[in-house]
């Protein structure tokens, strides 16, 4: 018996570039819009993979929330089933199933704004079936499901002349690597099927299917004979012609004709198919390539436009925060409506937490008892007023406005419904708004000094973060009655320099005002021991 081997070149497509497709779902995921409900978004179709290969799947928040402090577990048919675990800010290999150890990689390049993906490397026929992600917080929990198929192309073959048999040649051909499992079926030169003399397909310890076949060639059937094996979830098959012509001719030796004549179709055959092979791949290398460029160009113009589209939202941002500036007003803090736990400077500038417990305070209706805050002199019921103020390095607090009539005693919720329209930080890197629900708000940079622009007639509060100039987020809502300059510095957060929260002295309107040392960069601490932030 004589092996022959047959080899196959496999094509792989090209990939585009994960950067480029989180740019574009950038722009469609819009942060601060409080009423947006929050997805879960995985591969919306079923994911395919080659044995041996890598699959990616991603997932994403829609509309984007910082998921950097959530837990967000990967996992296959049942949450307990962990493919991959993410939480507390560090991935726990040891809650894996023994199935999937050392074989993923999580990627968390965009994680600040809800988009990660996971690698699966090393597929296996056993990794088919459903795989989920999920997304959970104190206030969230989401997931999504999809399927995932596995397909094997099969290795090369060998086909050998077994010799002689029944009147006829007998040919075996053997493959392995296929999975799911294959189709086999032996023509003649004019496509007529030949039943296979012997067929077997059998499941080997990987999970994988190998072939092994034969068909007697007799007397008539000369010419062309081939095998066609296909892979019917790929709907791609690998054909082999044999050139048997002539070696039944008279006074020839079976033996001798037979091999001589397999010998030389199979070399035929064997150039025959490099030289197809080498054809086909240099075409679709081509086609992939024209189709790559095109692909590229396509996106390099979305991405043009987008960033274009950005520019011009940062350059709005900007002029309303210019426009708002001019009217500046010059606010104080009312020493007696503040917290008795907080402490006012004498000019009524700058409130902070007291480091030492306060003594007993007088009862005073105006002052709060139980919300560490403090209210502006000044009550705004008509015309429009802006004011700064600097939070410096500290990692909590809240600012904003509220109705001068809320109540000074008992617990409040802070939302428009209660009479509260505030932008809050929390942990040193959690910026959000309640607007009643908690919306998350991604920062490019980090504010040290905070802008409120108060817009009574068209119902309006903004805040701006003068760093940079730009817009955080806009409250549009309907003011019953006389509003106040909000502070709230909450308690003190142990931090190296607990800054106090300070009103800024506007000199000159129109332009921004330097901060101190505004050339540092400033990286917020987080803080994963801190209790979780109630919104009271």
């Amino acid at each position: 018996m004589v092996d022959f081997p047959v080899s196959l070149d496999s094509l792989k497509p090209a990939s585009l570039t994960r950067s480029l497709v989180f740019l574009m779902h950038l722009l469609l995921l819009q942060p601060g819009e409080p009423n947006s409900e929050v997805k879960v978004l995985g591969p919306e179709y079923t994911v395919l993979a080659l044995v041996g290969e890598e699959v990616e799947f991603p997932c994403h928040l829609w509309p984007q929330l910082d998921a950097q402090h959530m837990e967000i577990r990967w996992f296959r048919n049942h949450t307990s089933d962990v493919v991959h675990l993410y939480q507390e800010q560090q991935e726990l290999p040891g809650r894996q199933m023994e199935a999937f150890r050392n074989r993923t990689k999580f990627v968390k390049d965009y994680i600040a704004y809800g988009s990660v993906i996971l690698q699966l490397h090393s597929i296996i026929p056993s990794d088919e079936g459903t795989y989920g992600c999920r997304f959970l917080s104190n206030n969230f929990s989401g997931e999504a499901l999809w399927k995932l198929e596995v397909a094997g192309l099969g290795s090369d073959p060998h086909l050998s002349l077994e010799g002689f048999k029944e009147g006829g040649i007998q040919l075996r051909l053997r493959s392995s690597g296929w999975y799911p499992k294959p189709k086999a079926q032996w023509r003649d030169h004019q496509g007529q099927c030949l039943p296979p003399e012997f067929e077997a397909i059998v499941w080997d310890a990987q999970g994988l299917f190998s072939l092994e076949t034969s068909v007697v060639v007799r007397e008539g059937a000369f010419s062309n004979v081939s095998l066609s094996i296909q892979n019917l979830l790929l709907n791609q098959k690998k054909e082999f012609v044999v050139q048997i012509a002539g070696v039944f001719s008279p006074g020839a030796s079976p033996w001798k004709g037979a091999l001589v004549g397999a010998l030389a179709a199979l070399l035929a055959v064997l150039a025959a198919l490099a030289l197809g092979f080498l054809r086909l791949r240099r075409r679709c290398q081509e086609k992939l390539k024209k189709e790559a460029e095109k692909r590229e160009g396509k996106l390099t113009a979305e991405l043009e436009k987008l960033q274009k589209e950005l520019d011009w939202r940062r350059a709005e941002g900007q002029a309303e925060w210019r426009a708002a500036q001019k009217y500046a007003v010059d606010v104080t803090l009312d020493a007696a409506s503040a917290h008795p736990s907080l402490e006012v400077s004498e000019d009524g500038k700058s409130v902070s937490s007291r480091r030492a417990p306060p003594g007993p305070a007088p009862s005073d209706p105006q002052r709060f008892s139980e919300q560490t805050c403090a209210l502006s002199l000044e009550r705004f019921s008509a015309g429009r007023h802006y004011w700064e103020v600097h939070v410096g390095r500290r990692s909590r607090w809240f600012l904003g406005a509220c109705l001068a009539a809320v109540p000074r005693a008992g617990p409040v919720r802070l939302s428009p419904a209660t009479g509260y329209w505030v932008l809050g930080l929390w942990n040193g890197c959690e910026y959000f708004v309640l607007a009643p629900h908690r919306v998350a708000l991604p920062l490019r940079v980090p504010p040290r000094r905070l802008g409120i622009f108060l817009d009574c007639e068209a119902g309006q509060l903004s805040f701006f973060n003068v760093s940079d100039g730009s817009h955080i987020f806009t409250f549009h809502d309907t003011f019953s009655s006389a509003l106040c300059a909000y502070f709230r510095p909450r308690a003190h957060d142990g931090g190296e320099r607990p800054d106090p929260l300070t009103i800024c002295p506007l000199r000159v309107r129109g332009t921004r005002v330097p901060e101190e040392n505004d050339s540092d960069t400033w990286l917020q601490p987080y803080e994963p021991t801190d209790p979780a932030p109630d919104w009271w």
